[in-house]
C-alpha cells in the first residue's frame, strides 16, 4: 500500500465531505454571505483538484500490481468532484440558486441532504471495496514474499548439503587412495613372505641332504 496516496485520500474525503455541506448551505444564503460561502467553495475545489492530481501522480509511480487498484478509486474521486462541481455551478447560478433554495426550505433540506448521503454512501462503499481488494493484493503479496524467502532458505539448505556431500566425496576419495596403497604393501609383503619362506625351505632341505651325507659317510668308516 501506498501512505502518500492513503494520505491524499483522506484529506480529500475529508474536504469532499466539508464541500458537500458548504455548497448545501450555501443555497440558503444571499448576498454578502452567499458570496463569501462560494469563495470558499471555489477555494475547497481547488484544493480537491490538486489532491486528485497528486493521487494520479502517486498512483502512477505504483508498481503495475497495485498501480490498477488505486487508479480505480482515483476514479471514483474524479466522479465525485465533478458532481460537486455541478453542484456548486448549480448554486452560484442565482435561477438555480434562487428555485434550490426555495425547494431546500419547502422540504425542509431532507432531499438533498438524503442525495448528498446517498453520493457519500456510494463513495465509501466503493472505497472499502478498494480497501478490501487492496488488502488482499498486500496479503497475496506477503505471502509471495514469505514463500520467495521459503524457498531461498531451502536453496541454502540445499547448498549446505551439497557441500557437504562434495566434502564427504573428497574425504572418501582420499580413504580409497590410502585403501589402494595399504593393500600395495600388503602385497608386496606377501610377496616378500612367499620369497622369504621358498628360501627357507631350500635352506631346511639342503641342510637336510648335508646331514644325510654327514651321516652316510659316519656309517661308512665304521
Amino acid at each position: 500500500m501506498s501512505e502518500v496516496f492513503e494520505g491524499y485520500e483522506r484529506q480529500y474525503c475529508e474536504l469532499s465531505a466539508n464541500l458537500s455541506r458548504k455548497c448545501t448551505s450555501a443555497a440558503l444564503l444571499n448576498g454578502e454571505q452567499k458570496k463569501q460561502k462560494l469563495s470558499e467553495l471555489k477555494t475547497g475545489l481547488d484544493e480537491a483538484e490538486a489532491l486528485i492530481r497528486k493521487m494520479d501522480l502517486e498512483a502512477r509511480s505504483l508498481q503495475p500490481s497495485l498501480k490498477a487498484t488505486f487508479l480505480a478509486k482515483l476514479r471514483e474521486y474524479k466522479s465525485d468532484l465533478n458532481n460537486l462541481k455541478r453542484d456548486v455551478k448549480k448554486t452560484s447560478s442565482p435561477i438555480d440558486s434562487q428555485a434550490a433554495r426555495d425547494e431546500l426550505l419547502e422540504s425542509g433540506m431532507g432531499d438533498t441532504l438524503m442525495a448528498s448521503a446517498d453520493q457519500r454512501g456510494r463513495l465509501l462503499n466503493s472505497t472499502e471495496r478498494l480497501n478490501q481488494t487492496s488488502d488482499r493484493i498486500k496479503d497475496g503479496r506477503r505471502t509471495l514474499l514469505e514463500t520467495e524467502d521459503l524457498g531461498v532458505s531451502i536453496l541454502h539448505d540445499l547448498h549446505q548439503q551439497r557441500q557437504s556431500l562434495l566434502h564427504a566425496h573428497d574425504t572418501l576419495h582420499g580413504v580409497d587412495d590410502n585403501i589402494g596403497k595399504s593393500r600395495k604393501i600388503l602385497t608386496s609383503m606377501t610377496r616378500r613372505m612367499s620369497r622369504n619362506k621358498y628360501i627357507i625351505g631350500g635352506l631346511i632341505g639342503v641342510l637336510v641332504v648335508v646331514i644325510a651325507v654327514i651321516v652316510y659317510f659316519k656309517i661308512a668308516h665304521k
